[in-house]
């Protein structure tokens, strides 16, 4: 999820377990572990864009991690904290807490998660978009209103759980909306006599209303979403995969390099070539509208193969247009 949500899920998980004793600087510490696992971004400023997109969300959103982190920062805080007088092992618990709910979240979203981490295993439920306002404002006027609240006071819990408990109700309800709009596939799919292999579903960005799909039809993909305020059938968008046709890179390296794209994706992506250079398209995150008549897939990434390896660069995104595909994005929602 984006960095507010983590923040406001660390501050309310740091309230729950030491909010009595420290007040807000429990919140404060909490905000600080929800935030933690998320620095695993900095890697792309160390190395290639594969291996920094293989590492996020890999060993910094793992048990292990958390096992390993907490007791040296609940350790690190009771240092600073010494007034407090409550040894390293309240805090390290704080810590573990903050950090453990972060990936548990993101197991929601459609990246995929290392919760098991060293074990190649990528947990991605796929029932929320990383930024849901619906799940996040109503917990974070939850952790603001405790704030001011006395920190002995009933009331106090109660509001920070009453966040806590709308939080996970919400996410409990994406995975039932999942659910329907998986079958609305199915059955669209069973009228129009297509055969196919697997269903991908997620919801769009910014609601679990409108929904996006991926069917996976053997030589093709079928591309589609779905709100539920619709009243017209689901229609399908095809994307032959042209496998046949994909680039035959004749270095190992460069060969071991696309396996790894593939592999972060999933198996969900297609390839497509531009003049001279070739283009490689997550299929997992759906597409943005570019005009009124064409729309790009949200991850793409620029090959070149240069000397004996393979280099993907994840092209720009355009968001100048940001209100036009607010428009578009709002226009669907609100049915075909």
């Amino acid at each position: 999820m984006d960095s507010l949500t983590q923040i406001v899920l660390g501050a309310a998980t740091g309230e729950v377990v030491l909010g009595r004793k420290v007040g807000n600087k429990a919140m404060l510490y909490g905000a600080i572990a929800g935030t933690i696992p998320d620095l695993d971004v900095l890697v792309k400023n160390f190395t290639d864009t594969i291996t920094a997109t293989e590492a996020h969300r890999g060993l910094s959103h793992s048990i292990v991690f958390c096992v390993l982190a907490a007791p040296l920062l609940g350790w690190l805080v009771n240092k600073i904290e010494r007034k407090a007088n409550l040894g390293w092992k309240p805090w390290a618990w704080l810590f573990f807490w903050g950090l453990f709910t972060h990936p548990l979240l993101d197991v929601f979203t459609t990246w995929g998660t290392q919760l098991f981490w060293p074990f190649d295993l990528r947990l991605a439920f796929n029932s929320i978009f990383v930024i849901d306002p619906f799940y996040t404002i109503p917990f974070l006027g939850c952790v603001i209103w405790a704030m001011f609240l006395n920190r002995k006071s009933a009331q106090r819990r109660k509001v920070n759980w009453a966040g806590i408990i709308w939080s996970s109700c919400y996410l409990l309800l994406t995975l039932v909306l999942k659910s329907i709009v998986h079958g609305k596939f199915e059955k669209a799919l069973e009228d129009k006599g297509y055969s196919y292999s697997e269903i991908s579903t997620r919801p769009a960005a910014f609601n679990t209303i409108l929904w996006n799909g991926n069917v996976d039809a053997r030589d093709a993909y079928l591309i589609s979403d779905y709100s539920f305020f619709d009243t017209q059938p689901i229609e399908f968008e095809r994307f032959p995969k042209n496998r046949a046709q994909e680039p035959n890179y004749e270095p190992q390296q460069a060969q071991i390099n696309l396996k790894r794209l593939i592999d972060i994706s999933q198996g969900w992506y297609l390839m497509e070539q531009k003049k001279n250079t070739w283009f490689f398209y997550d299929l997992r995150f759906g597409r943005i509208p570019v005009s009124d008549s064409e729309q790009n897939f949200v991850f793409a990434y620029e090959l070149d193969q240069t000397n004996e390896t393979l280099i993907a660069t994840e092209t720009e995104k355009d968001f100048d247009n940001v209100d036009f595909i607010l428009e578009k994005l709002w226009e669907r929602i609100k049915g075909n």
